[in-house]
Protein backbone atom coordinates (compact mmCIF):
# COMPACT_ATOMS: atom_id res chain seq x y z
CA UNK A 1 0.00 0.00 0.00
CA UNK A 2 3.09 2.49 0.58
CA UNK A 3 3.72 2.48 -3.08
CA UNK A 4 0.18 3.40 -4.02
CA UNK A 5 0.37 6.27 -1.39
CA UNK A 6 3.54 7.74 -2.65
CA UNK A 7 2.14 7.59 -6.40
CA UNK A 8 -1.24 9.19 -5.29
CA UNK A 9 0.97 11.67 -3.33
CA UNK A 10 3.41 12.31 -6.76
CA UNK A 11 -0.32 12.55 -8.26
CA UNK A 12 -0.91 15.81 -6.01
CA UNK A 13 1.95 17.49 -6.64
CA UNK A 14 4.72 16.10 -8.85
CA UNK A 15 7.19 18.81 -6.91
CA UNK A 16 6.33 17.25 -3.23
CA UNK A 17 9.34 14.49 -2.54
CA UNK A 18 8.66 11.09 -0.64
CA UNK A 19 11.90 9.82 1.39
CA UNK A 20 12.71 6.57 3.58
CA UNK A 21 8.69 6.10 2.89
CA UNK A 22 8.20 3.50 5.77
CA UNK A 23 4.92 2.06 7.72
CA UNK A 24 4.87 3.42 11.69
CA UNK A 25 5.12 -0.38 12.57
CA UNK A 26 8.60 -0.72 10.57
CA UNK A 27 10.35 2.85 11.79
CA UNK A 28 9.07 1.64 15.57
CA UNK A 29 10.25 -1.62 15.15
CA UNK A 30 13.43 0.15 14.26
CA UNK A 31 14.25 1.32 17.11
CA UNK A 32 16.87 0.83 19.90
CA UNK A 33 14.28 0.95 22.39
CA UNK A 34 12.40 -2.24 20.28
CA UNK A 35 15.48 -4.18 20.31
CA UNK A 36 15.98 -3.59 23.48
CA UNK A 37 13.17 -5.02 24.61
CA UNK A 38 13.23 -7.21 22.46
CA UNK A 39 16.57 -8.44 23.47
CA UNK A 40 14.85 -8.77 27.03
CA UNK A 41 12.34 -10.75 26.02
CA UNK A 42 14.32 -13.26 24.43
CA UNK A 43 17.17 -13.37 27.72
CA UNK A 44 14.20 -14.13 29.76
CA UNK A 45 13.12 -16.84 27.81
CA UNK A 46 16.57 -18.30 27.62
CA UNK A 47 16.20 -18.49 31.28
CA UNK A 48 12.72 -19.86 31.63
CA UNK A 49 14.25 -22.52 29.63
CA UNK A 50 17.25 -23.33 31.48
CA UNK A 51 15.05 -23.21 34.76
CA UNK A 52 12.72 -25.42 32.77
CA UNK A 53 15.95 -27.71 32.35
CA UNK A 54 17.32 -27.58 35.72
CA UNK A 55 13.95 -28.42 37.19
CA UNK A 56 13.04 -31.71 35.21
CA UNK A 57 16.67 -32.90 35.95
CA UNK A 58 16.15 -32.04 39.39
CA UNK A 59 13.18 -33.73 39.95
CA UNK A 60 14.71 -36.74 37.82
CA UNK A 61 16.84 -36.96 40.69
CA UNK A 62 14.96 -36.65 43.36
CA UNK A 63 12.46 -39.22 41.83
CA UNK A 64 16.07 -41.70 40.71
CA UNK A 65 16.88 -41.46 44.01
CA UNK A 66 14.00 -42.35 45.87
CA UNK A 67 13.75 -45.48 43.54
CA UNK A 68 17.01 -46.22 43.92
CA UNK A 69 16.17 -46.34 48.00
CA UNK A 70 13.29 -48.85 47.45
CA UNK A 71 14.58 -51.12 44.78
CA UNK A 72 14.32 -53.82 47.55
CA UNK A 73 11.06 -52.99 48.39
CA UNK A 74 10.19 -52.99 44.36
CA UNK A 75 12.11 -56.37 43.86
CA UNK A 76 10.01 -57.61 47.31
CA UNK A 77 6.55 -56.61 45.20
CA UNK A 78 7.77 -57.69 41.54
CA UNK A 79 8.57 -61.24 43.58
CA UNK A 80 5.45 -61.27 45.18
CA UNK A 81 3.55 -61.26 42.51
CA UNK A 82 3.28 -57.10 41.53
CA UNK A 83 2.98 -56.40 37.58
CA UNK A 84 5.28 -53.80 35.80
CA UNK A 85 2.06 -51.91 35.28
CA UNK A 86 1.58 -51.43 39.17
CA UNK A 87 5.06 -50.67 39.94
CA UNK A 88 5.21 -47.83 37.10
CA UNK A 89 1.68 -46.62 38.34
CA UNK A 90 3.45 -46.24 41.85
CA UNK A 91 6.31 -44.32 40.82
CA UNK A 92 4.75 -42.07 38.52
CA UNK A 93 2.03 -41.42 41.60
CA UNK A 94 5.02 -40.43 43.70
CA UNK A 95 6.16 -38.12 41.02
CA UNK A 96 2.31 -37.06 40.38
CA UNK A 97 2.17 -35.75 44.32
CA UNK A 98 5.55 -34.20 43.98
CA UNK A 99 4.00 -32.22 40.69
CA UNK A 100 0.73 -31.85 42.28
CA UNK A 101 2.08 -30.05 45.76
CA UNK A 102 4.38 -28.11 43.51
CA UNK A 103 2.06 -27.00 41.22
CA UNK A 104 -0.89 -26.23 43.87
CA UNK A 105 2.33 -24.11 45.35
CA UNK A 106 3.08 -22.37 42.44
CA UNK A 107 -0.15 -21.43 41.28
CA UNK A 108 -1.36 -19.99 44.46
CA UNK A 109 2.32 -18.20 44.84
CA UNK A 110 1.76 -16.78 41.62
CA UNK A 111 -1.49 -15.55 41.91
CA UNK A 112 -0.45 -13.74 45.30
CA UNK A 113 2.53 -12.26 43.54
CA UNK A 114 0.71 -10.90 40.98
CA UNK A 115 -2.22 -9.13 42.75
CA UNK A 116 0.43 -7.43 45.01
CA UNK A 117 2.26 -6.49 41.34
CA UNK A 118 -0.97 -5.14 39.33
CA UNK A 119 0.04 -1.68 39.11
CA UNK A 120 3.41 -2.80 37.19
CA UNK A 121 1.86 -5.06 35.13
CA UNK A 122 0.71 -3.89 31.64
CA UNK A 123 -1.27 -5.03 29.18
CA UNK A 124 -1.98 -8.28 31.28
CA UNK A 125 -4.89 -9.24 33.99
CA UNK A 126 -2.91 -9.74 37.30
CA UNK A 127 -5.06 -13.40 37.19
CA UNK A 128 -4.47 -14.56 33.57
CA UNK A 129 -5.85 -17.78 33.68
CA UNK A 130 -4.48 -18.71 29.97
CA UNK A 131 -1.11 -18.88 30.83
CA UNK A 132 -1.42 -19.87 34.53
CA UNK A 133 -3.17 -23.18 33.17
CA UNK A 134 -0.63 -23.37 30.20
CA UNK A 135 2.32 -22.72 32.33
CA UNK A 136 0.60 -25.84 34.67
CA UNK A 137 0.46 -28.41 31.67
CA UNK A 138 3.77 -27.53 30.68
CA UNK A 139 4.99 -28.26 34.21
CA UNK A 140 2.91 -31.18 34.38
CA UNK A 141 4.23 -32.62 31.41
CA UNK A 142 7.68 -31.71 31.94
CA UNK A 143 7.61 -33.75 35.25
CA UNK A 144 5.76 -37.03 33.71
CA UNK A 145 9.08 -36.60 30.90
CA UNK A 146 11.44 -36.42 34.22
CA UNK A 147 9.96 -39.44 36.17
CA UNK A 148 9.48 -42.03 33.07
CA UNK A 149 13.19 -43.36 33.20
CA UNK A 150 13.54 -43.88 37.09
CA UNK A 151 10.22 -45.60 36.44
CA UNK A 152 11.11 -47.76 33.39
CA UNK A 153 14.04 -48.72 35.71
CA UNK A 154 12.04 -49.76 38.69
CA UNK A 155 9.80 -51.93 36.41
CA UNK A 156 12.73 -53.81 34.62
CA UNK A 157 14.21 -54.81 38.40
CA UNK A 158 14.57 -58.17 38.85
CA UNK A 159 13.36 -59.31 41.80
CA UNK A 160 16.40 -62.14 42.69
CA UNK A 161 19.01 -59.12 42.13
CA UNK A 162 17.16 -56.76 44.34
CA UNK A 163 17.03 -59.12 46.87
CA UNK A 164 20.89 -59.47 46.71
CA UNK A 165 21.53 -56.40 46.53
CA UNK A 166 21.49 -55.54 50.13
Amino acid sequence: MLPALVEALHGLDANLVASQEATMSARIDGTQAALLHRLAAWLVGGFAVIALVLGVVGLYGVIAYAVSQRTREIGVRMALGARRSSVYRLVMGQAGRLTAIGLAIGLAGSVGVSMLMRAMLFGVKAWDAYNLCGVAVLLALASTAASYLPARRAASVNPTDALRAE
